[in-house]
């Protein structure tokens, strides 16, 4: 029995490509059967495959005495089996409140950063934990009774990046039948014998009601369901990053931009994972983002550009011309803030890389009209035709811009619309105004009212520039665009 289930463990190892030749192998013992067990087919292992062990235990400070013999038991059987032992002592209660957590999910936490910690301190090349069959099975429920697709059907993966499962084929009972032929104990955690935790009463209640009353082959056709769904999941994990490549682009400020035309064509499933990493990456974790969030926002591309949703995270997906913009919500500095221009002089604007410099030329004469800038961020205009003060700032209610030399105006939301302008670059967009009239839309378009022309006598040039790391060049002329 023994060297069969360490030959097993052996095959199912190099079948899965869990560990090579000189890795460390950083384990996590809590003390348990499961653990010993693992510990037990590596130190078997390691001299034949070439690997080193190195066991990391927890002490969450959850049990007392219990804990502390846990601790000891594990220190015992390290020196007994002549491996590495560290130890980590972590206040798991204080942790789960602090971080408004269950004390099973801050537990998870602290022993995944402990494994971590170890890994990179200690020369560690991989992280074994002891999950087995049962427990794959345990999760894979627990994600369908809170709602989940493909990815959580996944269950748990024998290989993710450095983290290895090499009991992952084995079932609990054998595990225990193993270790008892060996002569080897474990210690109890007698919390795991509660029904306080969700993992918990599905071991004790309803595995056994579907393995006893509906059929008795449950954990192992729920556990290859599992390997099927991975196998599908990397297909479509595939897929969805050729797709991302396809219609995303990342935005300025941050954020993401999803072409709409482009993502109609992919097929449901992969424009689901689209949308779904396209949120995760812009929150910056995946945790709370359902199948709900990913309609919501797949349905902007069916509504008129300006519409937005609200989802979890502080973020926003607005519909755009071109599709969907994701973004997180935060508060535009600039918003609302108007600053009177110096003139002469430079005028700062507050939390942007942004200077505007006013020049005054008194002599102007009509044959300098040559000389009159055509870049996108330098402008002359006609100083005596201002009626106000000019400011920098944002749009407001009332706005409007002079688009002909008759006079005819037009509102500057049907400009921006017209023009195809996102509404959040609405928002954020400097403007130079005299009063309700826009004299300059930076990089756009000019008011034809305070063009130079032949009556001019003084003329203001207007100059903005930037931080280069962060705006286009100030010498780039209008991409497609005239100035008018």
């Amino acid at each position: 029995m023994m060297m069969n289930i360490i030959e097993q463990t052996e095959v199912y190892i190099r079948e899965n490509r869990m560990i090579s030749e000189d890795d460390v192998v950083i384990t996590g013992v809590s003390g348990g059967a499961d653990s010993v067990c693992l510990l037990f087919v590596l130190c078997n292992l390691q001299q034949r495959m070439g690997f080193r062990v190195k066991v990391c235990h927890v002490n969450h400070g959850l049990r007392g005495e219990d804990a502390d013999a846990d601790e000891q038991y594990v220190r015992e059987l390290c020196r007994r089996m002549d491996v590495d032992f560290r130890v980590f002592h972590e206040d798991v209660e204080l942790i789960a409140r602090n971080r408004k957590q269950s004390q099973e999910e801050a537990g998870r936490a602290v022993r995944r950063a402990a494994f971590e910690k170890m890994c990179q301190e200690d020369g560690g090349t991989k992280i074994a934990t002891a999950h087995h069959r049962d427990d794959n099975v345990e999760t894979v429920l627990m994600n369908i009774s809170r709602g989940t697709g493909i990815q959580g059907l996944c269950g748990i993966w024998p290989v993710r990046g450095k983290w290895i499962r090499p009991l992952l084929y084995l079932d609990r009972r054998r595990i225990e039948t193993f270790l008892t032929e060996q002569g080897l104990t474990w210690r109890t955690d007698l919390t795991n014998k509660e029904d306080a935790y969700t993992r918990n009463r599905i071991r004790h209640n309803i595995l056994p009601a579907m393995t006893d009353q509906i059929n008795s082959g449950t954990v192992k056709h729920i556990d290859e369901l599992s390997a099927q769904a991975r196998e599908l999941w990397e297909y479509l994990d595939q897929e969805t990053s050729r797709a991302m490549q396809r219609c995303t682009a990342g935005l300025e400020g941050g954020g993401l931009a999803v072409d709409g035309e482009i993502l109609e064509r992919e097929s449901g499933a992969v424009k689901k994972q689209v949308i779904k990493r396209c949120l995760a990456s812009v929150r910056g974790e995946e945790k709370d983002i359902g199948a709900t969030h990913i309609l919501e926002v797949l349905e902007l591309l069916s509504r008129q550009p300006g519409r937005t949703v609200h989802l979890p995270g502080n973020v926003t997906a607005e519909r755009v011309y071109s599709g969907i913009e994701i973004r997180r919500r935060q508060e535009t500095a600039e918003k609302g803030t108007e600053i009177r221009l110096n003139i002469p002089g430079e005028t700062q604007i507050p939390d942007k890389a942004t200077k505007i410099s006013c020049r005054l030329i008194t002599d102007f004469d009509r044959k300098d009209a040559e000389e009159i800038p055509q870049k996108s961020y330098t402008k002359w205009i006609d100083y005596d035709i201002i009626k106000c003060s000019l400011s920098v700032r944002t749009r407001q209610s009332g706005d409007y811009l002079t688009v002909d030399e008759s006079g005819n105006r037009q509102k500057l939301k049907s400009y921006f619309i017209n023009e195809k302008i996102p509404r959040r670059e609405r928002e954020r967009m400097i403007l130079i105004a005299d009063g309700s009239e826009i004299v300059w839309i930076p990089g756009r378009r000019m008011s034809k009212r305070y063009q130079v022309g032949d009556n001019t006598e003084r003329v203001l040039e207007i100059k903005i520039t930037e931080d280069k790391k962060n705006v286009r060049d100030d010498q780039s002329t209008d991409s497609g665009r005239k100035s008018r």
